[in-house]
């Protein structure tokens, strides 16, 4: 190729790019802003009026957003301990309080600002329904509080509400931690670069 065929080439790009960037700038933003590590405040199901802590009065657990990818995990702290202590070998008793108890997903995500609509493609589940499906929530976004509710809940009928904060990022030995009073008794959660 020419110099000059190369210029043009190069300005035409450029341009292109240029004038996609208003219309992506804004879903752009909208990701940047659940970008972070999430605490579980609550999670409430509704079906028909009637209210239940789905995950008990107080949650632990994480939801992890990088940008294009989600990781989400969140637990009642009364689980069971196993009185086999295999998690292989717990009674059906103890099994169904850790399935009916926690839950466990992750995949990739897009996010439509114009609709506050969050939508989770889901990679693997601990509720195998999910894998390979697309999940759609509405969000609210406002400082360090994110809702998300979620219209086709793993419960079966009703809608589920969970209420997050923010992880507040700590510097520990240059890095930037994400941690949060209560997860994990206050563990590390992630470090980023």
């Amino acid at each position: 190729m020419n110099r000059r065929t190369t210029l043009a080439m190069a300005t035409l790009a450029a341009m292109s790019f240029a004038i996609a960037l208003p219309a992506g700038d804004a879903a752009a933003q909208a990701a940047k802003g659940l970008t972070g590590t999430w605490t579980p405040v609550s999670a409430t199901l509704d079906q028909n009026g009637k209210k239940t802590d789905l995950f008990g009065p107080s949650p632990v657990g994480s939801y992890i957003f990088d940008g294009s990818h989600f990781s989400y995990i969140i637990l009642r702290t009364d689980l069971p301990k196993f009185s086999g202590n295999s998690r292989t070998a717990g009674t059906p008793e103890e099994n169904r309080a850790v399935v009916q108890g926690s839950i466990a997903y992750f995949g990739s995500y897009a996010v439509n600002d114009a609709d506050k609509t969050l939508t989770l493609k889901v990679e693997a589940a601990t509720f195998p329904n999910w894998t390979g499906q697309d999940q759609k929530r509405t969000y609210t976004l406002n400082g360090d509080n994110l809702t998300l509710v979620n219209a086709a809940t793993s419960a079966g009928s009703g809608s589920t509400t969970i209420v997050l904060k923010r992880m507040t990022p700590v510097v520990v030995n240059n890095a930037a931690i994400s941690r949060a009073s209560g997860f994990g008794r206050g563990g590390y959660l992630h470090q980023s670069d």
